[in-house]
């Protein structure tokens, strides 16, 4: 009964992977021109398209075409291409992910008592190294699929690449999905041969796919952080690194071990960011580093609370990351919530920064900067990549229209986005993911789930 079952499992999974791609292929064929006509409101974050911080239109059309946006304006003409009807809903980019590890739907409900230095050793360090190709892959398209759902077109995968197996799998999850993807690829001597195997024939000929070299910032790891700076300078991309995410953290020499390294530069981004002091504050917006800011894992793990309005006032750029296993819930709404939550409940101010207009900025244009992406991503500018979604508002949690940007940020949720469009193709429409479906992934994770107990 047990391999009939798998075998029945391994047969729909077969089907629906097969139905999965001949949809892409058929439904979105590149040099597709769609219309996505008369939205209520379109949130193009280009002030210069539009009105105020947001570069809001009323009652417009977005025109795409051969994976970029051609047009944004009222009443674009409708010849020859494939029309969405967006009337009474709002329209805008896709969201940025700038931090999240997808392999870790794998470990959700672990160490829900921890901080971050129990749950690296009760959690990640204890299955991730255990993980097959085949259990990495189903656990990234797992996450994935939740990513889509909740109008994320943009992902920032930190792949702690325990061995080249499992970053390869990794890799060609992303590269299956549709999702437009920076792959972060844990730096190790020994795999620097993958890495340049990756990023010459995986990484350059895929339009959807970025790369960057990541590192663990300690006292005793400059010479591995040096690696990583080297082989980064020399690929053309840019580094990732966690930094300062509890607060024990500031006994393990983090700052100076990236100074020795020579780290600290304009290619440079890090995560969390929580306990700096105004001089380390300083030091990194004068070399250009950004912050990838993750609320929703800062609060699990009881990490602390960024210092955003210092950060802000630096000039330093701040991207909102979902981070993997200690998110709990792929909620782009959640976390932008939690983002400007997080500082009025700890500075008893319902007006410091970030405010409805930075956060959603920070979703979308502000998360493109932060990976380096604005000219590509980020906004609804005419000849930037056709990623954008479209949020039906006529829900109960949502309804009755009052003010529409403070409700995606404090009513959103992932059901109310409709649409899901990465350069130009559909991911998702009429509220679901197109091309697979999710009790296929799920089914996937579950059964190979059970080896790791």
């Amino acid at each position: 009964m047990m391999k009939s079952r798998q075998r029945r499992l391994a047969g729909r999974f077969a089907a629906a992977l097969l139905l999965a791609l001949g949809c892409v292929s058929l439904a979105n064929a590149q040099g597709s021109r769609i219309l996505v006509r008369n939205a209520e409101l379109v949130l193009t974050m280009d002030p210069q398209l539009g009105q105020g911080e947001l570069g809001s239109l009323e009652k417009a059309d977005v025109l795409l075409e051969d994976g970029r946006i051609v047009q944004v304006g009222k009443k674009l003409p409708a010849s020859g291409a494939t029309v969405i009807d967006a009337s009474g809903k709002i329209v805008m980019p896709g969201f940025v992910d700038t931090h999240t590890h997808l392999w870790q739907s794998m470990i959700r409900d672990c160490g829900t008592d921890q901080t971050v230095v129990g749950w690296l050793s009760a959690c990640m360090r204890d299955v991730g190294p255990r993980m097959t190709p085949e259990q990495t892959y189903a656990a990234v398209r797992l996450s994935i699929f939740d990513a889509i759902t909740t109008g994320v077109t943009t992902v920032t995968d930190w792949s702690h690449a325990f061995n080249a197996g499992f970053a390869n799998a990794d890799l060609r999850a992303l590269t299956d999905s549709g999702l437009r993807f920076v792959f972060a690829y844990c730096f190790d001597p020994a795999q620097e041969g993958n890495i340049r195997r990756v990023k010459q024939e995986v990484i350059d000929h895929n339009p959807l796919a970025h790369l960057q070299l990541c590192g663990i910032a300690r006292s005793g790891n400059e010479a591995v952080l040096a690696g990583m700076v080297r082989l980064a300078d020399e690929l053309g991309v840019d580094t990732n690194v966690h930094l300062h995410e509890n607060i024990a953290d500031r006994q393990n020499g983090q700052i100076a071990s990236l100074e020795q390294a020579g780290a600290i530069k304009s290619n440079l981004m890090v995560n969390h960011a929580i306990h700096l002091t105004d001089e380390e504050i300083t030091l990194l917006a004068s070399r250009g580093v950004r912050v990838a800011h993750c609320p929703l894992s800062n609060m699990r793990l009881a990490s602390g609370v960024i210092r955003m309005p210092e950060l802000l006032q630096a000039g330093i750029k701040i991207g909102l990351g979902l981070d993997g296993g200690t998110n709990d819930t792929t909620d782009m709404f959640n976390l932008m919530r939690a983002a400007v939550g997080l500082q009025r409940a700890s500075r008893l101010s319902a007006t410091t920064p970030p405010t409805v207009a930075q956060v959603l900025r920070m979703a979308t244009l502000g998360g493109a900067e932060v990976l380096g992406l604005e000219h590509e991503i980020g906004s609804l500018t005419p000849g930037k990549r056709a990623d954008l979604i479209v949020i039906d508002p006529e829900a109960a949690n949502f309804a009755p229209k009052v003010d529409w940007p403070s409700q995606i940020v404090f009513n959103g949720q992932p059901r109310n986005v409709e649409t899901v469009i990465v350069g130009g193709r559909l991911l998702k429409a009429r509220g679901k993911v197109l091309g697979i479906s999710e009790a296929v992934w799920v089914e996937q994770a579950e059964r190979l789930r059970k080896p790791l107990d």
